[in-house]
């Protein structure tokens, strides 16, 4: 058996070429459901729904699974479906593939969600979970330019190639993880005299427990919902606010397409300068506390709502481009900061099955929000469709103070107590 490799390092492998891999799709996958498979707008959404209804249905289970048998496991069988669900969808061209690569995909991304943050939270204690998701996110931002470099090229001569290519370089991942991937904390969430189905339930309802007791894990449940109920809407949206309203200035010969390459790239290296400014900010800190955490992820989400509401507004390219760089920047920072905040929140035996209601209830704020979204910017505009996405957040802002009160509230107790 291959030698491991350490959990820390083992993880930034993997955030850096599962970035890279996801990256080399997505940067061509909607114009390839466009132009090659045909897809309709209506049709597009379709296959929105059917991922994210996909994602909703098997977080749960799934992470189940991972509590209960191995978070190693459960990560590696997520891989080999992401890859699975991508040679698919980019071998046939019809829609009927395209609907079964979701579910695929879908469910596989469903067996990592939980149990990758499960697994290195238990793995490797030396560093801190802020540094290590922070750091994470960082290595993923610069696989994700690499990502959309080698699409960007390869797509010039087959819109399909770089979908077949992702996908069965997800497979390698796999492999590279079965050998490499150590786990030695893992302690199963139910007892083993059990039966598969008893020790299901017994997980499931373990954490509900937990999830029920702890009002700050509430909290944040609740901020993830309101996140799902936004992020689908700015998705499908922003391409289009770009293309219909404004001009996009000309490079050459070149197709509008390339832009959205550009942005990815300059957004992603945005992101990556910025998580760096993070981190050193961590380092520098003697109070890294969940006090501060929670200050730093209001602070980011007040910013995050602002540029969203610039990018919706205006029609001016240059203006449009500053309020999208800066939306897409302050979400990817505020998403290692949330998880790590969420991470130190959670019980251990129960964490990837906590983390994965928290991905099912981001999927059902998306299967709720997109096509509510969908509705008004068919009805009104792009702009008023997006403009309603950003408003769709402002909920977080007050859940974050709570949540700041909450913790204020107890260090004063805390601090009180001596004197009594």
């Amino acid at each position: 058996m291959a030698n491991k490799l350490s959990p820390y390092k083992t993880y930034l492998i993997f955030s850096i070429f599962s970035a890279l891999f996801f990256s080399m799709v997505f940067t061509v996958s909607m114009v390839y459901q466009i132009e090659i498979v045909k897809l309709s707008p209506l049709q597009l959404i379709l296959v929105g729904t059917t991922l994210e209804t996909t994602c909703f249905l098997f977080e749960i289970p799934t992470g189940i699974v991972a509590d209960i048998y191995s978070r190693k496991l459960s990560v590696i069988i997520g891989v080999i479906l992401i890859g699975l669900g991508f040679m698919l969808e980019g071998f046939i061209s019809t829609l009927t593939s395209v609907l079964i690569a979701q579910v695929l995909w879908g469910i596989g991304y469903t067996f990592i969600s939980g149990a990758l943050d499960a697994w290195i939270a238990e793995e490797d204690k030396s560093i801190p979970l802020d540094e290590i998701y922070i750091k994470g996110s960082q290595v993923s931002q610069i696989g994700s330019v690499i990502g959309i470099i080698l699409a960007t090229i390869v797509g010039n001569f087959s819109l399909r190639l770089p979908i077949v290519i992702g996908g069965t370089l997800f497979l390698v991942l796999s492999a590279f993880l079965f050998l490499y991937m150590p786990e030695h904390n893992f302690n199963p969430s139910a007892p083993e005299n059990l039966n598969t189905f008893k020790k299901m339930s017994h997980t499931l309802f373990s954490s509900m427990k937990v999830i029920k007791s702890n009002k700050i894990i509430i909290l944040i449940l609740s901020i993830t919902l309101f996140y799902g109920l936004s992020s689908e809407g700015y998705d499908r949206l922003y391409t289009a606010h770009f293309l219909k309203d404004t001009t996009l200035p000309t490079l050459g010969n070149l197709q509008p397409v390339t832009w959205f390459g550009i942005f990815g790239i300059i957004g992603m290296l945005l992101s990556a300068i910025v998580i760096q400014l993070v981190i050193k900010k961590f380092h520098s800190s003697e109070n890294t506390s969940k006090f501060k955490n929670i200050g730093l992820l209001l602070a980011i989400n007040i910013f995050f709502i602002l540029s969203m509401i610039i990018f919706a507004i205006t029609r001016d390219f240059k203006l449009m481009l500053i309020g999208y760089l800066s939306t897409n920047t302050f979400r990817t920072v505020n998403e290692p900061i949330f998880n790590g905040w969420l991470n130190n929140n959670i019980e251990a035996n129960s964490r990837a099955t906590v983390l994965s209601t928290n991905g099912q209830i981001n999927a059902l704020g998306q299967i709720l929000g997109g096509p509510l979204i969908g509705i008004i910017a068919t009805n009104f505009s792009i702009s008023v469709g997006i403009l309603s996405t950003a408003l769709l957040l402002v909920p977080v802002l007050i859940l974050y103070s709570l949540c700041l009160f909450r913790n204020t509230a107890s260090s004063i107790v805390i601090e009180e107590k001596p004197k009594l």
